[in-house]
Parts: C-alpha cells; sequence; structure tokens
C-alpha cells in the first residue's frame, strides 16, 4: 500500500507513497485540482485534516499543536491513468509500522481526500444545490454521507453518543461500561471521533461486539474540518465522515441516529443538547419517538442537575419531558435506548420513513445555517425570556458554539488573541445560570485537556 523513507529531523518523519483501495479508487482531474488550490485555502484545509488523522490517538487538543510538531508536513494528491495516489512528505512515523502505513489511519485518510474532494465540488460556488433552504441543506447532508457509503439500509441499531473529549477517569471508564452494555445488544457506535466519551463507548462496544461475534460493526466518526485538528479521530473509527460545517454536522448526528446518549462534558456537549432539545420542542416534532438519555457514574449526579437546572430555566419543564437522567446503572441505560428504538422502529415502519437516514424529523432553516462566531454576531444573541422554547434554544446554541469556537478552533482562537473575549448578553438570570454553568465546566477542567483554561468569553447581565 505505501513505502516509506526515514528522515532525519527533530520527531521522526518519513515520505511516503500510498495508493488507495476500496471506497476512493478514483478522483477526476477537477476534483484534484480543486484540493492542490493553494488560493482558495483548500490544500491548507487537506493538509490540516491530514495531519490530524495521521496522528490518530493524540492527547492534544490545540489544533496547533501538530502543525508545530510537524511543520514540514505536506500532502499531495495525483490521478493517474489506473488510479490515484498520495503522496506524503515529511509524515508522522508514528503513523507506520515497519514502512508501512497502519491500515486503519491510511482509511482515515483516504475519508479526508474523498470528503474535501466532494465538499469542494458538490457543496462549492458552483454547486448545484440552494444552500439557502432547508430542503437543499437537507439533501447536500445527504449527498455527503451517501457518497461516504455509510447509509445502510439495515434494522435501526445506531446509537449517537456526545459528550466532552476532556473527563475524568471515572466518568471514561463509565462510557465504556455503557458501549459494552449497547454492543452486547446488537448497537452500533456513532460519536464526535474524538477522545474521551468519544471514544470509550467505542471501546466498550468492540469486546461485546466480538462476545457475540458481531463483525460488520460500524464505528462512525463525524467532525468538521473547524475541530479535527484539535480531537483527532480515535484509533477506534472504522468510518469517518468530515462535514462541512458544525451545523450540518449537528444534522448528520439527528438524520443517521437513532437514538442519542450523553455523557458529561463541556461547552461542546452543552451546544449539542441545546441543538437537539431546540429540534424535538418544535410542534412538527412532538410526536416523533426520539430516545435521549443523559447519563454517567455516580459522581456526575451534580452535573447533570445543574445541566437540567439551565435547561429548566431556559426552555422551560416540557424540555425536560424530552430526556431522562440515569446515574450510575450502564445495563439500564442500554435497556432503555434499545427499548427506544424500537419505538423508533415501529414509527419509521408506519410512517414509511428510511431506517438510514431520518427524512421525518424537521430541522428549521435557523438550525442549519452555519454561524460564524465573531465578537459582532457573539453580542446580539437573543437571550432573553419571552422566545419560543425552540428559537431562544437556537440562539443558546450559537453562544456556546462560539465558546467551543474561542476554545479550540484556529479561527475563534485567532479573534479571541486580537479582539479579547467574546461578550454574551442576555437576561439577568439566564446569564445568572450559564455563568455558574460555565464556571462549573472550568473548576471540573471540562474546556481543556491539560494547561490552565483562559476564558474566551464574559457573560454580561
Amino acid at each position: 500500500m505505501s513505502t516509506a523513507i526515514p528522515l532525519e529531523t527533530t520527531l521522526p518523519t518519513v515520505n511516503a507513497r500510498i495508493y488507495p483501495k476500496g471506497g476512493l479508487d478514483v478522483l477526476s482531474h477537477n476534483e484534484v485540482a480543486r484540493l492542490r488550490d493553494v488560493s482558495t485555502g483548500m490544500h491548507d484545509l487537506l493538509r490540516r485534516c491530514a495531519l490530524a488523522v495521521l496522528t490518530s490517538g493524540s492527547a492534544s487538543d490545540d489544533p496547533r499543536a501538530a502543525r508545530e510538531l510537524y511543520p514540514e508536513f505536506d500532502i499531495e494528491v495525483h490521478q493517474q491513468d489506473r488510479g490515484m495516489r498520495i503522496d506524503l512528505h515529511n509524515a508522522p512515523a508514528m503513523a507506520f509500522v515497519d514502512g508501512e502505513i497502519i491500515r486503519g489511519v491510511a482509511e482515515l485518510l483516504f475519508a479526508v481526500v474523498r470528503d474535501l474532494a466532494y465538499t469542494a465540488m458538490d457543496l462549492g460556488p458552483d454547486s448545484p444545490r440552494d444552500l439557502d433552504t432547508t430542503d437543499g441543506i437537507t439533501d447536500a447532508v445527504f449527498g455527503l454521507l451517501r457518497n461516504a457509503r455509510i447509509l445502510h439500509p439495515t434494522d435501526p441499531n445506531l446509537v449517537v453518543c456526545w459528550g466532552g473529549h476532556s473527563i475524568s477517569r471515572d466518568e471514561y471508564v463509565y462510557t465504556k461500561q455503557v458501549g459494552y452494555e449497547l454492543g452486547l445488544r446488537g448497537l452500533d457506535i456513532c460519536t464526535g471521533c474524538g477522545p474521551g466519551a468519544m471514544k470509550g463507548p467505542m471501546k466498550g462496544a468492540t469486546i461485546a461486539h466480538a462476545k457475540q461475534r458481531r463483525f460488520k460493526t460500524r464505528y462512525i466518526g463525524i467532525t468538521e474540518p473547524g475541530i479535527i485538528a484539535a480531537e483527532s479521530p480515535n484509533p477506534i473509527v472504522n468510518h469517518l465522515v468530515i462535514m462541512p460545517d458544525i451545523e450540518k454536522r449537528l444534522e448528520a448526528f439527528v438524520r443517521m441516529g437513532h437514538g442519542i446518549i450523553v455523557f458529561p462534558g463541556g461547552v461542546g456537549t452543552a451546544e449539542e443538547i441545546l441543538y437537539l432539545l431546540g429540534i424535538l420542542l418544535r410542534e412538527e416534532n412532538a410526536n416523533l419517538p426520539f430516545p435521549l438519555i443523559f447519563t454517567g457514574p455516580a459522581s456526575a449526579a451534580p452535573y447533570f442537575e445543574q445541566i437540567d437546572k439551565f435547561i429548566r430555566l431556559t426552555l422551560g419543564d416540557d424540555a425536560t419531558k424530552r430526556y431522562e437522567i440515569i446515574v450510575g446503572d450502564p445495563d439500564q441505560v442500554a435497556k432503555r435506548m434499545s427499548a427506544g428504538i424500537r419505538k423508533v422502529r415501529e414509527h419509521r415502519i408506519a410512517q414509511k420513513d428510511s431506517f438510514f437516514f431520518n427524512w421525518s424529523i424537521d430541522i428549521p432553516l435557523t438550525f442549519q445555517r452555519p454561524f460564524v462566531p465573531t465578537h459582532e454576531a457573539m453580542a446580539v444573541l437573543d437571550l432573553h425570556h419571552g422566545r419560543k422554547p425552540h428559537e431562544l434554544a437556537a440562539d443558546l446554541r450559537r453562544a456556546f458554539s462560539g465558546i467551543v469556537a474561542g476554545n479550540v478552533k484556529e479561527d475563534g482562537m485567532r479573534r479571541i488573541e486580537e479582539f479579547g473575549p467574546f461578550e454574551i448578553h442576555g437576561d439577568a438570570d439566564m446569564m445568572q445560570s450559564l455563568d455558574a454553568l460555565l464556571r462549573a465546566f472550568v473548576e471540573q477542567r471540562r474546556m481543556k485537556i491539560a494547561g490552565e483554561y483562559k476564558p474566551c468569553y464574559r457573560v454580561v447581565a
């Protein structure tokens, strides 16, 4: 598959020539040209995402760390008469064994090239899709997932697991225990593909799937370019998909998953919760079965009490009817999720909806349009009482999304360095609760894996 030549540098690196096999055999000349285009930033994007998967399993959540460790790394994509070739220059030696690239790493690398090529052509400036409409955006999400070949018309069995990349050892062990119980019941796992609560459920499920002799298993990781460098894919992911932005990533989770489990996490997890609750609180989705469970070890009970309190204050008590909290009981979590997915199956059959893509859930344009967290955009978010719960949820989601950007996304980090912290304004009680929640995340070290955290935000009543 590849040939590698060791180089004499500070960190071990190699040059390699790789020939993809299966799923990414050919690209058009136009697609290759787009991936090489320096003027549009596409080549830099390809380089950053490729380096992230070549350092798969990294414990860092600093998006600049890998580039600083491997400043001379580069990637070239070539289309040849008999297929495709990828040339790696000064690539991390950790991705190779005895001169051969690790097979799983190679598959993730091919996924990067595949998804960025597809996005550049089918979702670029000349795209035939109408990305200003709800149907157009949903069709784009479907197209990217289909191109990644992960939409399979099998019985509903995909559980999405959300949670933090920076969690305690106790919480990580618990995510593995839940994943194990899910795997024993024949359920596959989909996460944000990174470390922590994104890796644990997959790791637990691998043992359970082996016990049950299930060999066609799916460990799906869905990410986006702004975050992959900070949360490089964990080694268990066997299907990687890179969506163009966080909004399409979130929609992919909701359209593909048959149920969602939320483990303890930080601002990214809060963003995901608010996104999903905002959708489920719409009248159009009132009767839609969608199992949603918040869970963690017994020590996580105060964490979920604070999350629950924040949701009640902002979105109202009706929002709490869309989820249940189960603490310290992995077996019960898996049983409840299995029962919930059976109801999803019955509903899909009755509505003649597909098992592999949830077309019937209503996701409005306000949840689909990409939010660019500038200082101006963050300051004008309407975080006040009196709004419809799903509308308030949309702006609360944007507030947390902005903090995620300031914490781990390079564009957001640059804005903070240049202009200082984002300011978030709203009603006094809401801001007090938000500030308390964010302070708890900081104190519990949920914002960053290592190092002292410096807030990228300021809450203003």
